[in-house]
């Protein structure tokens, strides 16, 4: 499900007219969706939904680095078993689901000419998740189910309702039991990696320091917005009377608004996004070029504490509120030394989960059967 998220600091790159953005680091592994690269280079801010990666993009080692040599061919009939791990198999129907799941996530299939690449990719990192789900019983590692029912509320929050929350897992073909499953597994991995990882990741200030000085064009930022805005949504391929209803939703949250109401105690409340909404719907500050067209073209016709008329996107029906424009500038070095210490750990942090996982993989038995 697509979202609109509120995303850190970014570093602007002048001379690649690239934003590189500092987030929290996610492991290295597809958990849920075996598609996340083994580094993952910062996206760029923007409080739209970015588009989707496609499936070459998920499979790739590190967005921005040269193309990998040529792979070797994966047979058009895949066998029974794929791969085994130790002993412990991974078979057709798993690779399978892990397939549709990647193709779900990038929206479209595995392109022909990319499929022995995204195919090996995902194998790779589907053996390196079933090495530390090994390394977790050696270690003895457990989640306690409070932990768990924990996690699967955060989950819950993430959609407007519980309807909307049971459709996604039908549509994704997973049970309540198979998520929390799931999640039970993604959570020990988490434990393997934060012990055997990032208790070993170090920054220095220093580092931090040298980061800024040495990447100047990095830290200039050019005119950007400050904005919130509340969402209904409006799903793809909606008819006349879905479309009129969320009309309507949003005309009569906009005259509550123009009516004197707090607009970030209205998002709360009222919003369908649930990147921003828990926030009033702030969306940070953002450039031009960084939102979907529509809701760009109303964003820069208000002045500091305006609100926009209704706005209609892609994603459904907006009420934006301006809360700041802010000129180009240089971001000082104390403001940026969190998202850069942040960021220099991400880089740390994921070059020892390789290392990690390639002690696992010498002291073990792994066959590939593709």
């Amino acid at each position: 499900m697509q979202t609109l998220e509120r995303r850190p600091l970014c570093m602007y790159d002048a001379a690649q007219q690239k934003r590189y953005c500092v987030t929290k680091r996610m492991l290295l592994l597809v958990l849920l969706v075996f598609g996340v690269a083994c580094q993952k280079s910062p996206a760029a801010q923007t409080p739209a939904p970015a588009k989707p990666d496609t499936a070459a993009q998920a499979g790739a080692s590190l967005q921005g680095q040269p193309a990998a040599p040529a792979v070797k061919p994966v047979p058009a009939e895949l066998p029974v078993t794929i791969a085994r791990v130790n002993g412990d198999a991974i078979n057709k129907d798993e690779f399978e689901r892990a397939v549709k799941n990647l193709e779900g996530r990038a929206g479209q299939p595995v392109p022909a000419e990319k499929r022995a690449e995204v195919y090996r990719g995902l194998l790779d990192q589907m053996i390196a998740y079933k090495l530390l789900l090994q390394k977790s019983k050696t270690m003895k590692v457990v989640v306690p189910d409070s932990d768990l029912d924990g996690r699967i509320k955060q989950l819950q929050g993430q959609f407007p309702n519980e309807q909307a929350f049971t459709k996604a897992l039908a549509d994704q073909h997973v049970s309540v039991q198979q998520l929390k499953d799931d999640q039970r597994q993604q959570m020990i991995v988490a434990k393997v990696i934060d012990t055997e990882v990032n208790s070993k990741v170090n920054v220095a200030p220093k580092d931090v320091d040298d980061f800024y000085a040495k990447n100047p064009d990095k830290f200039q930022e050019p005119e950007s917005m400050h904005a919130a805005h509340i969402l209904i949504r409006l799903p793809q391929g909606a008819d006349a009377a879905a479309k009129a209803s969320a009309k309507a939703e949003a005309d009569a949250i906009l005259k509550q608004i123009r009516g004197g109401s707090d607009f970030a105690t209205v998002a709360k409340t009222k919003s369908q996004d649930p990147g921003s909404a828990q926030n009033g719907g702030d969306l940070g500050f953002f450039a031009k070029g960084q939102m979907v067209p529509a809701f760009e073209e109303a964003a820069v016709k208000l002045k500091p504490g305006e609100v926009s008329p209704v706005v209609e996107s892609s994603f459904g029906f907006h009420i934006i509120k301006m809360v700041e424009r802010r000129p180009a500038r240089t971001v000082p070095l104390e403001e940026a030394r969190q998202k850069i210490t942040d960021f220099l750990k991400e880089q740390q942090a994921n070059a020892k989960t390789v290392a990690f996982i390639d002690q696992l993989k010498a002291k073990s038995k792994i066959e590939i059967y593709i």
